[in-house]
């Protein structure tokens, strides 16, 4: 009996890479001088801090950029028109495609000064609205090509994605983002691009809620490699009066703790590694009992350093002043006394090698 042909490892990969460059020609093609964009952008460093930018106000990310000292923004958000569409816009604004024309220059700058923009889909509004790619487009293929789309287009070397309220129970939303990630993840091996993944999670003062574990242990199920895990050390909405740096410790702490379960195979410094965290300076939507202090931002940055977690970043860059003294939840100033930029210069050290 003939014993039947099975294609050889290398073999097996250059078909698998043919399939994938094959299905992502279109996205490819999208992007317009995509090799040059691809081309600028350095490596993301072991370390940094990447302040989320409020991408609808008409400010420029790379002279606020400029302004506060930071070299690296997650800018917020990218979300779909309506519910039902695979096209993703910034803002969901339709005259806000992903293109050159919409903050290429911005993205090109900030890579100019060695930094980069990570792109962020999601966000309360969206994740409230159906509006978040993943939940309203029901192709994978779609949702991948958006993604590849991204990276060819600006050189960007990390996609976030911010899953809360109604779509982190969202299961079908949750399989579909997943599996593009794990299809972008391999267009990417076959087309010698970079790109990592972090997903943006709330959090409980001990780290996340089972939602959270449920849907990174999709990501586990189907073989999506997940970066970054950052989460939200604020709005815990528990009413409580919180310590918000020693909140935050306990909360990364608890996360570690959910990760090893998750990839039991790693070490602890290897789970550390996969950690973000994101403040909100000043007071947050729940009010001054959750007030995270110039002193928080201190001690959070220090601990961070000795941890060696990934990314610190904050909501929002354009919060980063003292403008609004006793102002909860506000989109343009922290409702502190500080001075302007604090919270940025105080979290820009983190960024090293």
């Amino acid at each position: 009996m003939t014993p039947s042909r099975r294609p050889r490892p290398l073999l097996r990969a250059l078909l698998s890479c043919l399939t994938v460059t094959g299905l992502s020609t279109g996205a490819l093609a999208l992007g317009g001088g995509d090799a040059l964009a691809a081309g600028t952008a350095q490596p993301l460093p072991a370390h940094l801090s990447a302040p989320y930018f409020e991408a609808w106000t008409g400010d420029s990310p790379a002279a606020l950029a400029a302004a506060s000292g930071n070299k690296y923004l997650t800018m917020a958000f990218l979300q779909t028109d309506k519910a039902g569409s695979c096209d993703a816009y910034w803002n969901g604004d339709t005259t806000q495609p992903i293109s050159r024309t919409t903050f290429g220059a911005d993205i090109a700058a900030l890579q100019a000064r060695g930094g980069n923009a990570i792109p962020s889909f999601g966000g309360y509004g969206a994740d409230t609205t159906g509006t978040e790619l993943a939940d309203s487009c029901t192709s994978v293929d779609a949702i991948a090509k958006v993604y590849e789309n991204l990276v060819t287009t600006y050189g960007i070397k990390r996609i976030d994605l911010d899953v809360e309220a109604d779509s982190i129970t969202n299961a079908a939303g949750i399989d579909r983002r997943n599996k593009a990630i794990a299809q972008v993840e391999s267009w990417a091996r076959c087309t010698h691009h970079s790109v990592q993944f972090s997903y943006t999670l709330p959090t409980t003062a001990t780290g996340l809620a089972p939602s959270g574990v449920a849907l990174l242990q999709n990501a586990v199920d189907n073989h999506a490699r997940v970066d970054v895990v950052n989460i939200m050390t604020f709005d815990y909405w528990d009413g409580a009066t919180h310590d918000m740096a020693a909140d935050t410790m306990t909360a990364a702490e608890g996360l570690v703790g959910q990760l090893a379960a998750l990839y039991p195979y790693k070490t602890d410094d290897e789970l550390w590694h996969e950690v973000g965290i994101t403040e909100m300076p000043g007071i947050d939507d729940f009010g001054p009992e959750e007030t995270f202090t110039t002193q928080d931002a201190v001690k959070v940055e220090r601990w961070a350093e000795a941890k060696g977690v990934n990314t610190l970043s904050f909501w929002a860059l354009q919060r980063d002043n003292g403008g609004c003294v006793g102002t909860a939840g506000a989109n343009s100033c922290s409702g502190i006394a500080q001075d302007t930029w604090y919270f940025s210069h105080a979290f820009e050290r983190f960024n090293r090698g």
